[in-house]
């Protein structure tokens, strides 16, 4: 990760993050600014405008923004979830079209769950249809990240017997976009509800591949935010173990500080394995994306899952370390235990990581 890229984002989140959390929205034009300098989906390559950044980098910055802003970090993967589908999926004139717009500024989402359609995505009822040289998309999905900011989103739905992606103008006549009213995590990420009623699209909207089966489209997708989640959740775990840390450094208690009362350093030593644990599991995930490893979806899976798990644990203990002076909103271990929470939902919950793991611990067994 460039020294550059890094000290932009600082500079531009500084210490706004709580701020950002707590109105629920990040401004725009720091947003766009980010796009703008490749930032939001870093791994695009650079004859697309992308900094064309390998997983293992592109997760130490993920990490560096996840430490600061959860919400700025969710939009990151939604953008890099939406430029891999695109660059998986899309013709070379859909590549190089849309990708050249998500490393210029415009803001994009991508839309898989419904209300009857989360951990089940083959229970999804939303449809594409071709009509001629048109594309016609119904449905309605929910929790879509980004969608509040988006200029475009990258919708999943079933395509005759098989599955397709559409790239979806939002001020398309008959979309319709609704943020989720005080969401308990990640509060400025832009969720949104998007409503699809009859929406026409010129046909070169949808994205090649049109037909394949549901699962390999979402689980290409879904690898790449799992990663990308995984690194959000080592940098809340860094968050949390250096406010912690500086707390229990400087907080007497009892004649010494609470550092040397050993329950408490228990907490610290906990942390401090977690991110640790949550680290490399994170890099050996990316390094089989690097190189294309048949054991990539497992490793993406053990990164989430572990990362997930011990982010909420850690952030359960950070919130403990530093008692009524992070109990409040706004506070970064406060977040931490806020965000931390959906971290253990998203991109495949504790649930379906663990299903997933458990198939694959019986494909190797036999």
């Amino acid at each position: 990760m460039s020294d550059e890229l890094r000290a932009l984002v600082t500079g531009l989140v500084g210490d706004r993050a709580d701020e950002w959390d707590r109105a629920g929205v990040i401004p725009a034009d720091l947003v766009r600014k980010l796009g703008r300098a490749g930032a939001l989906c870093p791994e695009v390559p650079v004859k697309f405008g992308g900094l064309g950044l390998s997983s293992l980098d592109n997760g130490e910055f993920t990490a560096h923004v996840g430490a600061l802003c959860s919400s700025l970090r969710s939009l990151m993967t939604s953008q890099g979830m939406a430029a891999w589908a695109i660059q998986r999926f899309g013709s070379a004139e859909q590549r190089a079209h849309y990708l050249a717009r998500l490393t210029s500024g415009e803001l994009v989402g991508i839309a898989f769950s419904e209300r009857g359609a989360g951990s089940d995505l083959a229970a999804m009822g939303t449809t594409i249809r071709a009509e001629g040289d048109e594309v016609v998309v119904d449905g309605a999905k929910i929790w879509v990240t980004g969608a509040g900011y988006a200029d475009m989103i990258v919708v999943i739905g079933r395509f005759g017997d098989g599955a397709a992606a559409v790239v979806v103008p939002v001020d398309a006549p008959g979309v319709k976009v609704s943020r989720v009213a005080n969401p308990m995590g990640c509060r400025a990420a832009g969720h949104s509800n998007v409503d699809l009623h009859e929406v026409r699209l010129p046909a070169g909207a949808l994205l090649r591949g049109a037909g394949q089966p549901l699962s390999m489209l979402v689980t290409s997708a879904l690898t790449y935010g799992r990663v990308s989640v995984a690194w959000g959740c080592v940098g809340i775990l860094r968050a949390c173990l250096g406010a912690a840390a500086r707390h229990a450094k400087a907080r007497q208690q009892f004649g010494k500080p609470l550092a040397e009362h050993q329950l408490v350093g228990r907490h610290l030593a906990e942390l401090l394995v977690a991110e640790q644990i949550a680290t490399r599991a994170c890099e050996h995930a990316s390094r089989c994306w690097d190189d294309n490893s048949p054991e990539m979806i497992t490793a993406a899976v053990v990164a989430k899952h572990v990362s997930a798990g011990n982010a909420a644990r850690g952030a359960s203990s950070a919130v403990q370390v530093l008692a009524s002076s992070g109990a409040h909103d706004g506070h970064v271990v406060a977040r931490a235990y806020r965000d931390a929470k959906l971290m253990e939902i998203i991109e495949g919950s504790n649930e379906i990581c663990q299903l997933v793991l458990a198939e694959h611990a019986l494909a190797v067994a036999s």
